[in-house]
Formats: C-alpha cells, sequence, structure tokens
C-alpha cells in the first residue's frame, strides 16, 4: 500500500515543517578563522525542505519555530519573505537585551576546496525554539483545522534541547490523527549530541520518534549512529556503502518499524568538491535507485541532503511513482550544491532537464 496523502483542496499547505532556522554566516573562499567578511543567508536542515518545495517546486510550505524579536530575527524574517516560506506560525519572543534568556541562532560555515573538508562552526545555545515544549503550540488547529498534507521535522531539532523531542512527538501523534504524512530526517550531528547524551541518547530519543515516521530519511552515519543498526559494508570512507549495503539494512529496518518509505543519498566525497552522487529508495518493498553521477563538480554541499529530500517529497505530493520521485531529490540535490548557501536557487525547469540528461551547455 503506498502513501495515502491528502488532496490539496483539503489543506492550507502541502508541508508544514518543525525546526530552527540559523542565520548562516558563509565566508566565501576564505576561511572562518581568517576571513574580514560574510554574506549572510538563512538556513536550517528542516526549514530548507519548505524553501526547496516553494522556490523550486511551487508548493505551498510554512515553517513552525521560534525567533527573538531583535535585529537578527527580523532579519531571518526577512531572508524567509525572500524564499516564500509562510511564517505565520512563527513564535516571537521578547528579547531582553543582551540574549541571556533567549537568542537566534549562529551557523558559520566555510565551503571547503579539493582536500580541505568543509567546516561548521554553531553558536545556537539557548536559542528560542530550543525553549519550545510541548502544549505550546496548536497542532490539532494546524492540521485539523487549518490542514497540511504532510509533516517534515528531523534529528537537529529533537538534539536541541531536552523539550524538542516532546514537542516533535506531540506533532507527530496530532499530524497522524489528521491523516497528515510524516517525514523525519535523521540528520544526526556529533556536535549537537555531544552535551547531550552522545549517541546512546540520540538513540533513546530516534527510537521514541520512529513508530510515527511514514517517511524515514538520513545517511549511513545517520542509521547507524541515531538508530543503533549496524551497516553492512560501510568503512570510514563510506566508499563501500553503496546499493547492497542499504538494503540489508533497510531489511533490518522495516521489521521493527512501519516505515513506508526509507531513502538515502549515496555520496562517496572524494575531494570537497568532487563527489560521487546518487539516491535509493525503498518503497512499499521494493528498490529504486536514482542515475549515478560520477565526479559530480560541488560549488557548496550544505543543504544537498535538504534538497534531495524536498525533491523526494515533491514527487509523492505531485503523484509521481517512487523512481521519479528519487530521480527528482538526486537531481534537486545534485543542482542545490552548484549555488552557494543552505538553500537551492535552481528552478523546476532546470530539475527536469537534468533528470532527462541534458547537458550544462550555455542556454542563450
Amino acid at each position: 500500500m503506498g502513501l495515502v496523502i491528502k488532496p490539496k483542496q483539503e489543506c492550507c499547505w502541502d508541508l508544514v515543517s518543525l525546526g530552527e532556522v540559523m542565520l548562516r554566516f558563509d565566508p566565501g573562499e576564505r576561511r572562518i578563522s581568517t576571513t574580514r567578511k560574510f554574506e549572510v543567508g538563512e538556513g536550517g536542515g528542516e526549514y530548507n525542505v519548505a524553501r526547496g518545495l516553494k522556490r523550486c517546486f511551487g508548493l505551498d510550505t510554512a515553517i513552525v519555530t521560534a525567533f527573538t524579536n531583535d535585529p537578527v530575527g527580523q532579519l531571518l524574517q526577512d531572508l524567509i519573505y525572500q524564499g516564500g516560506v509562510d511564517q505565520s506560525l512563527v513564535r516571537w519572543v521578547e528579547h531582553d537585551g543582551i540574549g541571556r534568556a533567549a537568542r537566534n541562532g549562529l551557523n558559520f560555515t566555510e565551503r571547503g576546496f579539493g582536500v580541505r573538508a568543509a567546516v561548521g562552526s554553531y553558536d545556537r545555545g539557548h536559542t528560542a525554539v530550543s525553549q519550545l515544549a510541548a502544549g505550546v503550540i496548536d497542532w490539532d488547529e494546524i492540521f485539523g483545522k487549518y490542514g497540511a498534507r504532510w509533516l517534515h521535522t528531523g534529528g537537529i531539532f529533537c538534539a536541541l534541547s531536552p523539550t524538542t523531542p516532546d514537542v516533535t512527538l506531540e506533532a507527530m501523534q496530532a499530524a497522524k490523527r489528521h491523516g497528515t504524512i510524516v517525514s523525519y530526517d535523521l540528520n544526526y550531528r556529533a556536535s549537537l549530541w555531544k552535551s547531550m547524551g552522545g549517541k546512546k541518547q540520540a538513540q533513546q530519543v530516534n527510537r521514541r520518534i520512529a513508530p510515527y515516521v511514514n517517511v524515514m530519511l538520513g545517511n549511513e552515519e545517520d542509521f547507524s549512529a541515531a538508530l543503533g543498526y549496524d551497516v553492512p559494508g560501510m568503512d570510514e570512507h563510506h566508499s563501500k556503502f553503496e546499493v547492497d549495503g542499504f538494503k540489508q539494512m533497510i531489511a533490518k529496518v522495516v521489521k521493527d518499524y512501519p516505515f513506508q518509505v526509507v531513502a538515502t543519498t549515496l555520496r562517496k566525497a572524494k575531494t570537497a568538491t568532487q563527489n560521487d552522487w546518487g539516491a535509493i529508495c525503498y518503497c512499499d518493498g521494493k528498490f529504486y535507485q536514482a542515475k549515478n553521477r560520477e565526479n559530480l563538480e560541488i560549488f557548496d554541499r550544505v543543504g544537498g541532503g535538504d534538497s534531495f529530500a524536498s525533491g523526494l517529497i515533491y514527487g509523492f505530493l505531485a503523484g509521481q511513482d517512487p523512481q521519479w520521485a528519487v530521480e527528482c531529490g538526486a537531481a534537486h540535490g545534485a543542482l542545490a550544491m552548484t549555488t552557494p548557501g543552505d538553500t537551492g536557487m535552481v528552478t523546476l525547469k532546470e530539475v527536469m532537464q537534468v533528470m532527462e540528461g541534458v547537458g550544462a551547455r550555455i542556454a542563450r
């Protein structure tokens, strides 16, 4: 039985995301520790999916998050306006003058080049969204009164504080009551879980959440670190984790959890700027693999997985089959890594051209 998705005419939004939106500081060709200027943009694992679905695929999306009401929060608001994601569900918290009680998250990311890997440095402790707790948001109003076809969230949001997993569970349970599909990206980040109990706590949290998930997303490290599964063939370079390893792991996963779809990107990072890139999707007992792109040139790898997720989700929301959906996700993710920032700057037409194998010849 495939995903049963509510019709658009019954819902205000195609997708609602739950997660933190940070201000990203990008030093361009320089390094965080030596630059004298930064380019800024908005980004966050869960938000990136909603933005991709709006800007590239033209769907109606919203973000559930929280900001402190200061100039940084207002800058994030202004950036999100450009992305077109509905902000009516954003909660605003008064700023105390120095951010002692609550603040907005910052993310410093350098792209890497060649043998120098990309580097990320978070500055996101005590943020407004990390202080969300169960009972604060009226999820039945969101999914019942207004309606959403799909809820997306992930392990990054759950790692922000002791209360955010409870918010996630509350949202998922409400989504289930109202027939909304739930997707979850494991997105394990060791730096976020370091002071929150590490892998052991991450696995406890994610195992509580997994039974409510329809569509589970993650790479090989995510399934190992965040759910505790041994991944056959995975070495330190992830070079042997390919189709066979994924299939063996999923055979175990779907015995434990009622996932209808499980999907992952297949990435072999040869250098920071040259990767082999592909994707595979399990759906209702069958596997579907996207075209593998060898030696894909990378401009900015951040957000590639989120853009894969938005393309995959678009395929299902558009009523396409799993093969089309995973091809769309892989193409969108590949294109997103050709532009700077967390979020893609590409069009649906460009995604279709990559899916169809159109070359990179200049368009005039």
